[in-house]
């Protein structure tokens, strides 16, 4: 079976990844990546769909590339209870 993850699954499981491996909270990153809190939220509940700038202003913030928010996990990662609807 050929397992893949959603784009914005993908794209809200590895920004909020990031965010807490440098222990960064929401309201920070969102302020100093000029987005306000709350839809930084929804975008890591992938219930928004940001743009290509946004995600580029939030990887610069991050100090890390664009591309490293489409890193696959790797299948040894597993998946948490009610995440099915993440996989295609």
């Amino acid at each position: 079976m050929l397992w893949r993850m959603k784009a914005r699954a993908l794209v809200a499981r590895n920004v909020r990844r990031i965010r807490v491996e440098r222990g960064i909270s929401q309201e920070k990153l969102a302020y100093e990546a000029g987005v306000d809190r709350s839809y930084l939220g929804c975008l890591e509940r992938q219930s928004k769909n940001p743009t290509i700038d946004l995600l580029s202003r939030i990887a610069e913030t991050l100090d890390v590339q664009l591309s490293e928010f489409f890193v696959r996990p790797s299948k040894r990662a597993g998946q948490t209870c009610g995440d099915s609807q993440d996989f295609a």
